[in-house]
This record gives C-alpha cells, sequence and structure tokens, in this order.
C-alpha cells in the first residue's frame, strides 16, 4: 500500500512500530521529579522534562486530543516515513495491520486508549457517558464533549491507588445521615428522612430514585450553602479530632477540601465508595458510573474517548444536570480484579468492556517470553529495564524504559530480557477476538 509520504513497505516492515507519544499537563498531576509520565515521556521523546511542572497523563493511541506518532529513521529500520506521521494516519493507509475482525467493528482506527496517569491530587467527580448520550452531547456541545464515543476505562496500579468509585449501599448512606449534620443541611430534611424510610425490601427500583433525589438535590445546592456547610464541616472535624480518631472517609474529606475548598465534591465524597488498590490490583468502571481518582500512579486503558460529564472537584466546566440525569446508581463496592496469569510472567487483566484488555509482564534478567499472536492490534510500553522484542522473522529490536511499540495484528511478539524487564501491553478484548 502506497501514500504520500510513505514509501512501500515490506509486509514484516509493518509488524512493529516504535512510537513517540502525547504527555498532558494537568494540574491534578505530579511534578515532573516526582512524576513517572514525567520520566517515562522524556525518555520516549528524548526531551528533558521540567521538575516542576505538572506531568499528569502519557497518551497512547490514535485520539486526535493527544496522537501518537511513527518515530522515523529508527536504527532498527523498521520506520521509514516522516516523523509528522500519526499513527491514525498510518493505520487509515494500512488498514490490514488492524485484523479483519477489529477493522469490520471498529474501522481503520484503534477502538482503545492506552495511558499512564500520575495523581497528585483529586480528578474531578466525574462519569462517562454511554454510545448514545455521548453521541448526543459531542453534536449539542462539541467544544465541551469531543467525540461522539462512549469511555469505558480500567485503571491498575502501579504504586498504592486511591479512587472514589460507585455509590455506598443504603445502609451506609444511612449511617452517613446520622453522623453528618452538613449533609442533611445540603439534601433538606425531606430528602433525609426518604432515605431513612426506605429499605432493601423496597427494591432497587425504588431505593435507586431516593438515591437519584438526594444525591441530585445536594449536586445542585447553591454555591452559598454549599460553602457554609464545608466550612463547618471542616471546623467540626478538626475540633473532634483532638478528641476521637478520625474516619478514613473523615481525613480524606479534610485532604479534598484543603484541595478544592469550598466545592461540592467535599461534601459528595461521602456518597462515595472510597477505594484502595495495591499495586498489581485494577479496578473497571462502566459508563455511567461516578468516580474520582484521587492519588497514586497507574496505568489507565479505556475505549478511545475524552468525553467526561464533571460535577465537582475541579475548576473545569461542570455539568451537574447531565451527571445527576445519566448515573446508573448503582451501590456497593466495585470489583477489584487481581489478573489472571497466563504464565510465570505475564498477568491479565480483561474488563467486560470489548475494546481492551491489558497484561501486565515482570521478565526477569535473562528469561524470554512469547506473546502469542491475535487477531488484533496491541501497543507495548517499556517502563523499566532493557531487553530484545522480535516479530515474527524480524530480529529483536532493543527495547527500553519509555519505549512504545505498536505490534500488528497477527503477530507473535518474543521478548528477551538483558535485566529485569518490566512492561505493559494493551489490545482488543481477547474474549471479542475469540468469540465466533
Amino acid at each position: 500500500m502506497e501514500a504520500a509520504g510513505f514509501a512501500m513497505r515490506k509486509p514484516r516492515e509493518e509488524k512493529l512500530q516504535r512510537l513517540r507519544c502525547s504527555v498532558q499537563n494537568y494540574n491534578w498531576g505530579r511534578l515532573g521529579q516526582d512524576s513517572q509520565v514525567a520520566t517515562l515521556s522524556a525518555l520516549n521523546s528524548g526531551t528533558r522534562f521540567e521538575p516542576d511542572k505538572p506531568y499528569a497523563e502519557l497518551w497512547m493511541g490514535t485520539h486526535d486530543s493527544g496522537p501518537s506518532f511513527l518515530i522515523a529513521n529508527d536504527k532498527n529500520g523498521i520506520v521509514d516515513g516522516s516523523e509528522d506521521v500519526t499513527l491514525k494516519s498510518w493505520l487509515s493507509r494500512n488498514p490490514n495491520v488492524l485484523g479483519e475482525k477489529v477493522l469490520k467493528k471498529w474501522g481503520c482506527d484503534l477502538p482503545f486508549l492506552f495511558k499512564v496517569l500520575s495523581v497528585s491530587k483529586a480528578l474531578s467527580i466525574q462519569a462517562h457517558p454511554d454510545k448514545e448520550l455521548a453521541w448526543t452531547l459531542h453534536k449539542l456541545q462539541p467544544d465541551v464533549y469531543k467525540d461522539g464515543n462512549h469511555k469505558p476505562e480500567m485503571a491498575l496500579a502501579m504504586t498504592d491507588f486511591q479512587a472514589l468509585c460507585g455509590f455506598i449501599t443504603l445502609k451506609e448512606l444511612k449511617a452517613v445521615l446520622c453522623s453528618v449534620p452538613e449533609v442533611v443541611e445540603l439534601v433538606g430534611t425531606v430528602g433525609a428522612s426518604s432515605v431513612s424510610k426506605v429499605s432493601d425490601q423496597d427494591g432497587e427500583g425504588k431505593i435507586k430514585a431516593v438515591l437519584r433525589e438526594v444525591f441530585t438535590k445536594l449536586m445542585s445546592e447553591s454555591k452559598e450553602k454549599v460553602t457554609e456547610a464545608v466550612n463547618r464541616l471542616k471546623s467540626r472535624l478538626h475540633k473532634e479530632s483532638q478528641v476521637r480518631q478520625l474516619t478514613d472517609k473523615e481525613k480524606l474529606v479534610l485532604q479534598l477540601e484543603r484541595q478544592y475548598p469550598a466545592d461540592v465534591g467535599v461534601i459528595a465524597a461521602f456518597f462515595l465508595n472510597h477505594v484502595k488498590l495495591n499495586p498489581g490490583e485494577a479496578l473497571y468502571l462502566g459508563a455511567n458510573e461516578p468516580h474520582a481518582y484521587l492519588c497514586g500512579e497507574c496505568i489507565e486503558c479505556m475505549a478511545t474517548s475524552d468525553n467526561v460529564v464533571r460535577a465537582g472537584l475541579t475548576p473545569k466546566y461542570i455539568d451537574v444536570k447531565t451527571l445527576c440525569s445519566m448515573l446508573t446508581y448503582k451501590q456497593g463496592s466495585p470489583e477489584i480484579l487481581q489478573g489472571v496469569p497466563l504464565n510465570p510472567y505475564v498477568t491479565r487483566y480483561i474488563p467486560p468492556f470489548d475494546e481492551f484488555e491489558v497484561d501486565c509482564c515482570i521478565l526477569p534478567q535473562g528469561e524470554t517470553v512469547t506473546f502469542p499472536a491475535v487477531p488484533g492490534p496491541s501497543i507495548f510500553l517499556v517502563v523499566a529495564g532493557e531487553g530484545l522484542m522480535g516479530a515474527g522473522s524480524l530480529e529483536g529490536l532493543v527495547v527500553t524504559e519509555g519505549n512504545v511499540l505498536f505490534a500488528a495484528a497477527n503477530t507473535k511478539i518474543r521478548i528477551t530480557s538483558a535485566s529485569k524487564l518490566h512492561l505493559y501491553r494493551t489490545g482488543v478484548n481477547s474474549r471479542f477476538l475469540q468469540a465466533s
């Protein structure tokens, strides 16, 4: 296949492509000197990071807001185009590398977006729309909602990682209303009474309706009332900390208040599960589920979208009405994925979404591992160590920390470590690829 700016390639030359990836410097990111994103992006791009600048996300994929580029004149001779060629445009010229099944469902584009996140302070309380709502929002406000796709996602902890995710149980919510007067103040006595009167025997529909009513009332309150309530909460907890041990949730809301003073998200945190992940544990989030990442570093993967509906803990545009109307209002702790070992070195995390899965590979020095050929594309990210990566008949390429490589569909990848090698692979969900 030939196009402007591209020479004709031999099939084997399409099996692996090195990528230069985009970085996002959102203000919640860790400062460069403490940020894994800063380190990896600097090694990936060959540029220095600024030690006092926040580095929040490294994007690996085809989304227009943070595209990846083919690296030209690679010393291994596998790329022979302009360095300005995006992965997305190259895929449109070489659709065969995506595999027939992926092409049929998603066209000439990657269905997933791969990221590294370095979180210093809380991200917004947010949810991601399903496909129907995403398309509607994109048509109505394309400057805010950048695309028409849904955004299921998964976070795989690289360090200790914390998040708010999903609503607490009815029993826990009743306890909050008994112990946090500032919540009652904002949801009103009528709302609090509705919660106290409902029970598990009333059924899921009734419970969700009551939860939606009180959460919407909270998130819709005036800035003045929220400010007064947050200030009273802060004062009360500081006084009570002198005579008792604060709960983890109380400590968290004081931390959130320091980051986002007088924000309704400080109070809203009482409604949501406080989730703590150990390294190697993963959390997945479907459409219309409320969440906010709090701190730590993680691998994140999602459908190729940047749609976010926000309602708190952010200086960015908020859309309370849309967020409160779109949520599922499911209650209870989210499922934590431990991963499934594929062999002694590779653990796979498979969320219930067609678009993606993630493999974590930790390869001791001198060992070799094979990633079997699959009928869909993959992206590999090396986060530590050095080794050789080979594809088909292509001789081993030297890979090291910060390297990102695209692997074509139906390509067997062999990796041998020169030092302890730690890498991640994302690809289309194997359950989708294996389905008849």
